[in-house]
C-alpha cells in the first residue's frame, strides 16, 4: 500500500463533488433548470433568474449542461477552479502512470500515446473551464472538441495497455473493469453528441444528462489507477529524472557485480 494511491482517488472525489456543487449553485441562483425538468419553451416572458414561483419557464438556454452550469458568477468562479485543478491532476496522474509503466515493464508506443492524449485532454479542459460558453463560445467549443475525444482516446489506450501488461489475475480483472467503463463512456459520449444536434427539447435535455454521465465515468476511470499506484515508490520519480529511461534494479546490479567477481576469480585461478 502506498500514499500515491491518494492522487488518483482524489481526482474523481474532487471533480465529481465539485461539478455537482456548481450545478447546485446554478439551480439555486436559477441560472439553469434542474435535471428533472423536461419541459422547455421557445421563449418566456421573464428570464429565468427573474422568475418566482414553484413552476419555472425554461428555454434551451437553461438546459443544465455542465458548461451552462458554470457560465455565470458565482458558480463560474468555482467551475474555472475545478477545471484548472482537475487538468493539473490529469497531467500529474498521466505522467506518473507513464513513469510507472516504464519502471515496472518498459516503454512502448501505447504508453507514450496515453501520456500525450492525457495531456491534450488537460489542455482542452483548461479552455473549457476558463472560456465560458456564453462569453467566448468559439474558444469554449474548441476546448470541448479537444477534451472530449482525447479523453475517450485516453481511456481506450489505457484499457489496451492494461491488458498488454497484465500478468496476474487481479490485473486482468482491472482490465475488464476499465474496458467496461470505457464502453459505457463511449456510449454516453456518442448519445450526448447525437442528441445535442437535434431540435427536440427532450433530446437536448437527454444530451445534457449523458454529458454528466460521460464526465463522471471518465473521472472514475482515473480513479482506477489507484490499483497500480498502490505499488508505486520513489523509484518512479527516478525514472522521470532519468528522462523516462529504464535502468536495472538494485538486485539486478548486485547479481551482475557478484557474477563479475566470480568471473574474475575464475580467471585468476586459471592463470595459476
Amino acid at each position: 500500500m502506498s500514499v500515491w494511491m491518494i492522487i488518483p482517488v482524489s481526482l474523481p472525489v474532487f471533480t465529481i463533488t465539485g461539478i455537482w456543487v456548481v450545478y447546485a449553485m446554478a439551480v439555486y441562483n436559477q441560472h439553469v433548470c434542474p435535471v428533472h425538468n423536461w419541459l422547455y419553451n421557445e421563449s418566456c416572458e421573464e428570464q429565468l433568474p427573474l422568475q418566482r414561483g414553484p413552476v419555472l419557464c425554461c428555454t434551451l438556454d437553461n438546459i443544465p449542461l455542465i458548461s451552462k452550469c458554470g457560465t455565470l458568477p458565482p458558480e463560474s468562479c468555482f467551475f474555472s477552479l475545478i477545471c484548472s485543478t482537475g487538468s493539473f491532476m490529469v497531467m500529474l496522474i498521466g505522467l506518473l502512470r507513464y513513469a510507472h509503466v516504464i519502471e515496472k515493464h518498459q516503454n512502448c508506443v501505447l504508453n507514450t500515446a496515453g501520456l500525450s492524449t492525457g495531456w491534450i485532454c488537460a489542455a482542452g479542459l483548461i479552455m473549457v473551464g476558463n472560456f465560458q460558453v456564453d462569453f467566448a463560445k468559439v474558444l469554449h467549443y474548441v476546448g470541448a472538441a479537444v477534451a472530449f475525444p482525447s479523453s475517450m482516446l485516453f481511456v481506450c489506450l489505457q484499457s489496451t495497455l492494461t491488458y498488454r501488461l497484465a500478468k496476474t489475475q487481479d490485473e486482468y480483472r482491472m482490465g475488464h473493469v476499465r474496458v467496461g467503463v470505457a464502453l459505457l463512456a463511449l456510449i454516453a459520449l456518442v448519445l450526448s453528441g447525437v442528441f445535442f444536434c437535434q431540435e427536440s427539447f427532450a433530446l437536448q435535455h437527454a444530451s445534457a444528462i449523458f454529458e454528466w454521465i460521460y464526465c463522471m465515468l471518465i473521472m472514475l476511470f482515473y480513479g482506477t489507477f489507484a490499483f497500480e499506484f498502490g505499488g508505486m515508490s520513489g523509484d518512479t520519480l527516478m525514472v522521470l529524472s532519468r528522462g523516462g529511461v529504464q535502468s536495472f534494479s538494485t538486485s539486478e546490479h548486485k547479481v551482475e557485480v557478484v557474477g563479475g567477481s566470480h568471473h574474475h576469480q575464475t580467471e585468476n585461478l586459471s592463470i595459476f
